[in-house]
């Protein structure tokens, strides 16, 4: 499509717009119905850990949302010469799961608790044995029947959760919806009735320590739909929430919202059975579209949805990217120090490349990237730490590498399970995410690491909003019976700019390993958080 007919679409309102609220940067795309972007905007943020609670407050939601809007209206007028007036379909994702209660008046009842907390063990513990169904920490289930456990005073005026994209949909459109993807970090799906499990919502009602709350579970969760359907139109408060500066006109349709994880499955055309994807960011996380259940529950397996409803077999880890770009910060500094200051692409692309001349084993050199607590490892905070024994081959290659290979080291051990015990198979792994915007490294390490052909594609850094965007013109264009799938492979990937890497034989066995050091060593990272307590 040309200018001239981005134009047209623009000020007809063809276009798609897909919101990410990601968990370094708030994302806004605007995408023509063939699937381009025409326009982006964003905003950099960054959560805070405030008495012992990630979180992130509720005014950096809406500078965060209206500034990356902004910014795409910007682009529009400066590369189109319009303003940006109507928007065919909106979709709004954002970090999925986490815990965020509101009252009858709409307030919100404690601050916003994310994905990256470590709070609700015994919770998550006692209702996987309830349910024999694994309950994650960080589902919102888990936060609500925690702090029921915990008697918080809050509980009794609870009238509505959600998750943070169902809470964003809900002012835009004044619907309490979610997508089924990430209804289901919510609280179990029904994969029949693509609704909560009915007999797990009985069970969950019989518990004593819920009997004395007015509410009813059911009441107080959002309602559920698939992709392609409606989810309501954009409001006249929606609009004026979402664009202050008052050009946007209300009635857009609003596709179900989505967590980062469905809108990863879009992105990288993984939604269909016996196909699967990772994402590599802040945190990283793998989603296997299954097509036969799982033999068992696995503590270490979380069972959700696509966008559309098909199960899916994720292994979510908390931590992945922070610690690299942490030591990048460093050399970066030093760079800067002695006069050879170096812009991002150039730092990542030296430091990524000089790690190909290390040891395939990282020289016995051991990295814990833990800025947070991680569940695979049974770890309830993080410390990053690095670690080496006097012999080991301490050198930047070496030391660089130990960085690339802890990032998917968690990640790694919960794969295992379903590579291994599960024995799943699958006809594609495609990866995303920004660790993959250097080219090859990265994507090379994490194929020697699950020893698996990874896939990365072009739009490997810049996925999510996107997906959403896709999701927005699904649920606005697609034909009756179309699936999401075949609207995916006929529609949208119809010649996909991709690259593959095979596992190296002998990089599988040094990153096997580093991990049997890593394992080693877990009682170290264990008692460091143990005796280095935060203030």
């Amino acid at each position: 499509m040309d200018a001239d007919q981005i134009k047209n679409e623009i000020v007809s309102g063809n276009t798609a717009l897909g919101i990410e609220l990601g968990s370094t940067r708030i994302k806004a795309v605007l995408v023509s119905t063939d699937f381009q972007t025409v326009a982006s905007g964003d905003y950099v943020w960054e959560n805070e850990l405030n008495q012992g609670i990630w979180s992130y407050p509720l005014n950096k939601v809406w500078e965060g949302i209206q500034t990356s809007y902004a910014n795409l209206a910007a682009e529009v007028e400066d590369k189109y010469g319009v303003g940006l007036t109507k928007i065919g379909s909106i979709g709004i994702s954002a970090m999925m799961h986490g815990y965020m209660a509101f009252d009858k008046g709409g307030e919100i009842l404690v601050p916003f608790r994310t994905w990256r907390n470590n709070i609700t063990g015994q919770a998550a513990s006692e209702l996987t044995e309830l349910f024999n169904f694994n309950i994650p920490e960080r589902w919102s289930i888990a936060h609500l029947y925690q702090a029921i456990l915990n008697k918080e005073e809050h509980v009794k005026n609870v009238d509505f959760i959600t998750t943070l994209d169902g809470y964003v949909h809900w002012k835009l459109s004044g619907e309490k919806v979610v997508g089924i993807g990430d209804a289901s970090g919510i609280f179990p799906i029904d994969e029949g009735t693509k609704d909560f499990d009915a007999g797990m919502l009985d069970k969950f009602r019989a518990l004593q320590a819920v009997k004395q709350y007015q509410w009813d579970i059911k009441d107080i969760l959002p309602s559920i739909k698939v992709a392609g359907e409606s989810a309501g139109t954009l409001s006249s408060e929606g609009a004026a929430l979402l664009d202050p500066s008052g050009q946007l006109q209300a009635g857009s349709l609003m596709a179900p919202s989505e967590g980062d994880a469905g809108t990863g499955m879009v992105s990288t055309n993984a939604v269909r059975k016996r196909t699967g994807n990772i994402s590599a960011g802040t945190s990283a996380f793998s989603m296997v579209v299954l097509d036969s259940p799982l033999k068992k529950v696995h503590r270490d397996i979380d069972m959700v949805t696509t966008p559309d409803g098909a199960p899916v077999a994720m292994v979510h880890t908390n931590n992945c990217s922070s610690d690299i770009n942490a030591w990048a910060s460093i050399f970066s500094e030093f760079a800067r120090a002695i006069g050879k200051p170096l812009k991002g692409n150039e730092l990542y692309g030296a430091l990524f490349d000089n790690s190909l001349k290390g040891d395939q084993d990282a020289g016995g050199v051991v990295n814990f990237a833990y800025l947070s607590g991680e569940n695979i490892t049974r770890l309830p905070e993080g410390r990053p730490m690095f670690v080496r024994k006097p012999d080991a081959n301490f050198n930047l290659a070496n030391f660089f590498k130990s960085q690339l290979y802890s990032a998917f080291a968690p990640l790694k051990i919960g794969m295992d399970i379903l590579l291994r015990e599960e024995h799943i198979k699958t006809d594609v792994l495609i990866a995303q995410g920004g660790l993959f915007k250097t080219p090859v490294v990265a994507q090379q390490v994490l194929a020697d690491a699950l020893n698996t052909p990874i896939t990365v594609m072009g739009n490997a850094g810049e996925g999510g909003p996107w997906g959403m965007a896709v999701l927005a013109l699904y649920a606005k264009s697609h034909k009756d019976g179309q699936s999401l799938s075949d609207y995916l492979d006929d529609e949208v990937f119809t010649d996909p700019d991709s690259s593959t890497l095979d596992p190296e034989p002998v990089s599988v066995r040094g990153y096997e390993k580093f991990i049997d050091n890593y394992k080693a060593a877990l009682p170290v990272e264990s008692k460091a958080v143990e005796s280095m307590k935060m203030n």
